[in-house]
C-alpha cells in the first residue's frame, strides 16, 4: 500500500498526538519539528481532521490539537478518507459494469476493494500506537547494544 503524502502526514500526525498529546495540547510547530512535516502543510491537514471530528483545538499559548476520542476508537480509514486520500493498491474499476469486457475480473476487485475499505476500518490508531512503542523501545535497545 502506498499512502499519498497527506495521508501518511495525516497518520503521522495523529500517531504524535496519541504519543506527545496525551495531558496536554500540542501545537503545530512543536509536531512539524518533531515529525519533519512542512508546518502549512500540517496545518491545513489538522484543519481537515478537526473537521472530521478526529481532533480538537485550544487556542491561546498553551493551545494546540489534542486527540478528540480515544486511539482504539479512530480507525485508519477514517484519518485517510477526513484528508480525502483514497489510495488504494486496486485498479480504478469503470463505474457501469456494462462498460466492463471482463465481468469475472470485475467481480474479484469488486471483491478485494471491499476487503481492502474492511481492514483500513479494522486498523485502529490505537494498533498503531502499540507497534510504534515497540518500535521506538526496540530502535533505543539496539542503540546502547554495542559491541
Amino acid at each position: 500500500m502506498k499512502l499519498t503524502r497527506r495521508g501518511h502526514y495525516s497518520v503521522q500526525a495523529m500517531l504524535d498526538l496519541a504519543l506527545q498529546g496525551r495531558d496536554r495540547p500540542v501545537s503545530v510547530a512543536e509536531m512539524a519539528q518533531r515529525q519533519q512535516i512542512p508546518a502549512p502543510l500540517l496545518e491545513k491537514l489538522l484543519i481537515e481532521l478537526r473537521r472530521a471530528g478526529l481532533v480538537r483545538s485550544r487556542r491561546g499559548v498553551h493551545g494546540g490539537y489534542l486527540l478528540n476520542r480515544p486511539p482504539r476508537q479512530i480507525s485508519l480509514s477514517e484519518i485517510l478518507q477526513a484528508v480525502g486520500d483514497t489510495s488504494s493498491p486496486l485498479p480504478r474499476l469503470p463505474a457501469d459494469e456494462a462498460q466492463t469486457d471482463d465481468w469475472v475480473a470485475r467481480l474479484v476487485w469488486v471483491r478485494l476493494a471491499q476487503s481492502w475499505e474492511r481492514a483500513l476500518a479494522a486498523i485502529a490508531l490505537e494498533d498503531l500506537y502499540y507497534d510504534a512503542c515497540s518500535y521506538r523501545a526496540r530502535r533505543q535497545r539496539d542503540a546502547e547494544y554495542t559491541i
